[in-house]
C-alpha cells in the first residue's frame, strides 16, 4: 500500500474538522463522523468519504478520534455503537482527546486486546494550526502503532513529540502543558484588567508587554481578543474546568500541591458559572473586570 490511507475521523468540531481538512489535502480518503450532521455533509462536500459507517469502518487503516473527553473517546471505541468490533485487524488508532494518563493506558489495554494499535496523542496549537496541518501532537505508543498511523502524523502535524513506547506518557505532558495555557490565559486576563486599574488601555497593555520579558504565547495569542472585543470561540471557556480538573486529578494522585493551577481554576469555574462557557477563553478577563467595576473594551456599562 503506497501512501494514501482510507482514515476516519471521529469529531468534527474546531480541531476535529481542520485535521480532517488536512488529511484530505495530504492525499488520502477520508471519512468524517460527528453527532453534528451538517458538520460531515459539509465535510463530505469538500470530498470526504460519502458511505454509511458501517461500510466505512471496516476498510479504514487509521482512526483520529478528536472528541472533548475520557468519557467520548470510550463511547466512541468501546460505547453501545462503539467502532472497536467493527475495526479490521491491526487498524491505527490516533487518540487526542486531553485525558488523564491512567486512562490512556486502560484504553491502550483495551484496544490492544482488540487486535488494533493505540497511539496515545493529545494535540495542541488551536483550530487555526489543526486546518493548516501544523499541530504539535505529543504521543507514546509502540513501535507498531507509530508506524501504522504515520502517514496520518505527517499530513496533521508540524511536530510530533514522541515521547515513550506506552500510553500514557503523552497524556502526561499534554497536562502539562494545559497547566502552563491554563494558568497563562488567567495570568493574561489579571495582567490587562489589573492595567485597567491603573488608568493603561488593554490595547497599550498588549502593545508593550508584548515585547517585555512579561509576555507569553497565550498573551500574544489572547489578549487581541480582549482589545478587539470578539469573544468567538476558538478556544472556549469550558475547555478549563476540564482541563485543570484533570490536572488537579493527577497531582492529587502524585500528592503534589497546584496552588496556581488551582487559582486559575477558580476564575475559569466563576466564568462559567457567570454563562461565558461557551465564549472565548479569554472572557474569564470579564469576571476579572467585573469584581472591580471595570469597562472592558466594547462594553457599554
Amino acid at each position: 500500500m503506497g501512501i494514501n490511507r482510507r482514515i476516519g475521523v471521529f469529531g468534527l468540531g474546531s480541531m476535529g474538522y481542520g485535521m480532517a481538512q488536512s488529511l484530505l489535502r495530504a492525499g488520502h480518503d477520508v471519512a468524517g463522523f460527528d453527532l453534528n450532521e451538517a458538520a460531515v455533509t459539509a465535510f463530505q462536500v469538500e470530498g470526504g468519504l460519502v458511505g454509511a459507517q458501517a461500510d466505512i469502518l471496516p476498510d479504514l487503516d487509521i482512526v483520529v478520534i478528536v472528541v472533548l473527553n475520557a468519557g467520548q473517546t470510550r463511547d466512541v471505541l468501546f460505547g453501545a455503537n462503539g467502532i472497536a468490533q467493527h475495526l479490521s485487524a491491526g487498524t491505527g488508532i490516533i487518540a487526542c482527546a486531553t485525558v488523564a494518563p491512567s486512562f490512556a493506558k486502560e484504553m491502550e489495554c483495551a484496544v490492544n486486546a482488540a487486535g488494533l494499535h493505540y497511539l496515545d496523542a493529545p494535540i495542541s496549537g488551536g483550530a487555526l494550526k489543526a486546518a493548516s496541518g501544523q499541530l504539535s501532537i505529543m504521543a507514546s505508543g509502540t513501535e507498531t502503532a507509530f508506524s501504522k498511523v504515520r502517514p496520518a502524523l505527517d499530513a496533521m502535524a508540524q511536530t510530533v513529540f514522541e515521547l515513550g513506547d506506552v500510553a500514557g506518557a503523552g497524556s502526561a505532558m499534554k497536562a502539562v502543558n494545559q497547566l502552563l495555557a491554563g494558568v497563562h490565559i488567567a495570568a493574561m486576563a489579571e495582567a490587562v484588567t489589573f492595567g485597567m486599574t491603573q488608568g493603561v488601555e488593554p490595547a497599550k497593555t498588549l502593545e508593550v508587554i508584548s515585547q517585555c520579558a512579561g509576555s507569553s504565547w497565550m498573551f500574544e495569542n489572547r489578549a487581541p481578543h480582549i482589545v478587539d472585543a470578539d469573544y468567538t470561540p476558538r478556544s472556549s471557556v469550558n475547555i478549563w474546568p476540564k482541563d485543570l480538573g484533570i490536572v488537579l486529578g493527577i497531582a492529587e494522585q502524585a500528592k503534589f500541591k497546584a496552588p496556581l493551577t488551582t487559582a486559575a481554576l477558580q476564575q475559569f469555574q466563576a466564568a462559567v458559572s457567570a454563562g461565558l462557557g461557551d465564549e472565548d477563553d479569554a472572557a474569564v478577563a470579564k469576571i476579572y473586570a467585573d469584581n472591580a467595576g471595570l469597562v472592558l473594551p466594547g462594553n457599554t456599562s
